[in-house]
């Protein structure tokens, strides 16, 4: 059966959800979850929502996706613990020192990766697996032919949103709130900057090019089920408990099997919509048609009432008892109560007396067991052994009623304990003495200029596509540099054959390293026999990610340009570390085309630029050897003046990022980067090595 999984922002959102149907509910505790601004729940709180919950036979899944630094991983531990010892049935993860972390505290949960790591291909489905993850929530952009292909192959539970805000961005390569606010999301923090206006190369003709609909599948419940999906998932740890009641009330009615109705619809769009709904990822057709802003419009206060009551009135019985009761003359009355679980609870009542004038029939004492109003249970049967002529009083019968299921709500909702590990350290890496190595990474093939050559970086990345369409380029390239292939952050599943038979083209070349920003390109690359790199799709934050990319035999590590500069200097250096000091920061990776949605024709070779409201531009490209754009910073980053800051940190290579550079611009920059250039705050920008975020 297809679990359905509902948001809890609030103990009234949790109500909401369980009482409408939901089979499990995710929620955030403590800091480290990507809704902090929610209102997630405390440690007592937490302890009462699992109680809850398991009473009702529903699950609890906590959140904990987003990235964690070093100083604040001992304080994860806590939670973690806190979690695990409360009861909690499973860890949504984004980062892979966490996921590490969870399986050194709490080795008995279940961890379940989030759709925050990024996976979109069977490839990251077995990283994930390989991890220690028994599910994995796939990328909100895929279709519903690449999602039944995962399922088919998956060894892995797999998890699908069904509704709700969908992010212009793929989840976990957002770095647009960050980049303009200090608000990350990959901290939890998204100031959501996409839902704003835009302007096509002036702002005055603005319009909304990043604000998507939200998603909606409810007619497509059933395909997801016949695919193997194991459950899903509606957004909305954010929205008001009416909101919950409905959605979840509505799917719960599809998937027992009622027909969507027009009525349905109109109900989900009240509750929240953006212009309405989109399934265009799910049907593979993206476009125009998929964008919308939220109106603020009266609610309907009838609809959101009736909510409000389906929660608040009581219980919405869902765990079906057994009863069995013997009632014999001369001895005390037994009744005894099983539940879906095999709990079996028991207790005693009085003798019964002789029935002169009325006795108890096995009809009449079935229907007193039957009123289970007021608890989650309801009486799915009795089974009665009763001599004739006896009386029992009503009162006697509904006491004993009410001992065997308080005994039952006791025993369904105590927690078994587990044996838990301990926090330890990680063994020290100090990272590479001397002076830091030049790598370069350019976007197009003009850009590797004689002056670039002529400066032999350690490294040079170029796109795969950019190699293969200028095999010119290996002859130029310095004994000295080792050139590596970069490939985009994005490989689905039907893309695979071609980007292996890429990869298979390069190694005959002569290539011999590929830079990947998704773990599930990390399983491709070396199974080709490529060393590999890691670049900042990666989201590495900590040293526990450090740990595991050093146990996987990756070469070296762009750190994410999230980072501060202390974090950069205190992080272990298991594996060489890289640092971003020059280009623009890339702040979108899109699967809807914003070119091809302004045009209406696919241009995407053609770059253009969104304007906010305050001037600023940003470059949108198509990302190399893909149909994808990906949204740039207006401002280069530039630390080209301050790399005397970063020695002593133990950092292997410093990286200069070419994108919309000429080759008069690259050489310039690398002119500056020996002669340690100067800082214009017009065009440039110091990201977030000093202000870092929240």
């Amino acid at each position: 059966m297809i679990e359905l999984l509902s948001p809890a922002g609030s103990m009234e959102a949790l109500r909401a959800a369980v009482q409408n149907g939901a089979d499990a509910v995710y929620l955030g505790y403590g800091d480290f979850n990507a809704r902090r601004n929610a209102k997630n729940f405390n440690a007592e709180e937490l302890r009462e929502a699992i109680c809850y919950c398991h009473v009702r036979g529903v699950q609890v899944h906590m959140t904990l996706n987003i990235v964690v630094s070093d100083k604040e991983m001992r304080r994860a531990a806590e939670t973690i613990h806190t979690a695990a010892a409360l009861g909690i049935d499973a860890f949504i993860v984004q980062d892979p020192g966490v996921v590490a972390l969870c399986r050194q505290i709490a080795p008995h949960v279940p961890i379940h990766a989030s759709t925050q790591m990024s996976i979109h291909s069977l490839e990251g489905v077995l990283q994930a697996a390989q991890m220690g993850c028994s599910r994995v929530v796939l990328a909100r952009e895929l279709p519903k032919e690449e999602i039944a292909f995962i399922c088919q192959n998956s060894p892995v539970e797999i998890e699908v949103f069904v509704h709700g805000a969908l992010c212009m961005c793929y989840s976990g390569q957002c770095y647009l709130s960050s980049v303009i606010g200090s608000r990350s999301g990959n901290r939890g923090q998204c100031a959501q900057p996409c839902r704003m206006a835009y302007g096509y190369g002036r702002y005055e003709e603005s319009r909304y090019p990043l604000s998507l609909k939200d998603n909606c599948l409810v007619e497509h419940l059933h395909e997801l089920h016949d695919m193997g999906v194991k459950s899903i998932k509606i957004e909305g740890r954010m929205k008001r408990p009416e909101y919950v009641a409905i959605v979840t009330r509505i799917y719960r009615s599809v998937l027992d099997g009622k027909p969507v109705t027009e009525q349905d619809l109109q109900e989900l769009e009240a509750a929240f919509s953006r212009q309405g709904f989109t399934k265009g990822y799910y049907e593979g057709k993206t476009g125009s048609h998929m964008f919308g802003i939220h109106l603020d419009e009266q609610p309907d206060e009838a609809l959101f009432a009736s909510a409000r009551e389906s929660y608040e009135r009581g219980e919405n019985p869902r765990v079906p008892v057994q009863f069995y009761a013997i009632v014999k003359p001369g001895e005390e009355s037994q009744l005894a109560v099983e539940d879906d679980r095999g709990n079996v609870c028991r207790t005693r009542g009085p003798v019964p007396e002789i029935g002169r004038m009325r006795e108890l029939t096995k009809e009449r004492l079935t229907e007193q067991l039957c009123k289970t109003g007021g608890t989650p249970y309801y009486c799915a049967g009795a089974r009665i052994m009763l001599d004739q002529g006896l009386m029992l009083s009503a009162s006697a019968i509904n006491a004993m009623r009410r001992e065997v299921l308080d005994q039952l709500t006791a025993l369904r909702g105590r927690v078994e304990l587990k044996k838990m590990g301990r926090y330890s350290e990680l063994a020290p890496y100090d990272g590479v003495a001397g002076e830091a190595k030049l790598t370069v990474c350019v976007r197009t093939a003009d850009q590797i200029t004689a002056k670039l050559l002529s400066m032999s970086p350690a490294v040079l990345y170029v796109p795969l596509s950019e190699l293969l369409e200028h095999p010119e380029v290996l002859e130029k390239i310095p004994v000295e540099t080792e050139l590596t292939a970069v490939l985009p952050r994005v490989i689905r599943d039907t893309e695979r054959t071609a980007w292996a038979s890429a990869l298979a083209q390069a190694e005959r070349m002569g290539v011999r390293h590929v830079l990947t920003g998704n773990l599930g390109q990390l399983r491709l690359a070396q199974s080709k026999g490529f060393g590999v790199r890691g670049d900042f799709g990666l989201n590495v934050y900590n040293s526990r990610t450090m740990h595991y990319l050093r146990e996987h035999e990756v070469e070296s590590q762009l750190l994410s340009f999230e980072m501060t500069l202390p974090q950069i200097r205190d992080i272990s250096k298991a594996v060489p570390v890289e640092v971003l000091v020059y280009g623009r920061l890339p702040l979108m990776l899109m699967e809807n085309c914003v070119i091809k949605n302004r045009t209406g024709v696919c241009s995407c070779d053609s770059p253009t630029k969104l304007i906010d409201r305050m001037g600023e531009e940003f470059p949108v490209l198509k990302d190399p050897g893909t149909c994808r754009n990906v949204l740039y910073n207006g401002k280069k980053l530039y630390m080209l003046d301050k790399l005397d800051r970063l020695r002593g940190m133990g950092i292997w290579a410093h990286r200069l990022n070419f994108t919309t550079e000429n080759p008069a611009e690259v050489d310039a920059v690398l002119s500056q980067y020996y002669g340690r250039g100067e800082f214009d705050p017009g065009t440039c920008t110091r990201g977030l090595y000093a202000r870092g975020v929240e």
